[in-house]
């Protein structure tokens, strides 16, 4: 099992801890939104591509509103409860 795993699972609630700037926020497209303190949800939890293991380097896909969708990594992410 990686250790990813056992930290931080799909369903868990996260925050932002770093500041991250983004260009492809829906309200925002092509401006730099800053991301910092947003608070969203582990959807996927990426370690593999088509049944080989893999070690992405940003891999949790967070769903943070209806229509954004990130990569971050653990350095960046914190769980809330």
């Amino acid at each position: 099992m990686d250790i990813r795993e056992e930290y931080m699972k799909v369903g868990d609630r996260i925050s932002v801890k770093a500041s991250i700037t983004v260009y492809h926020h829906p309200s925002c497209k092509g401006k730099a939104f800053n991301i910092e303190g947003s608070q969203g949800e582990i959807i996927a939890v990426i370690n593999d591509w088509h049944g080989r293991p893999i070690s992405p380097n940003y891999p949790y896909q967070i769903q943070l509103d209806d229509k954004l969708k990130v990569h971050l990594g653990d350095h960046e992410i914190e769980v809330i409860s």
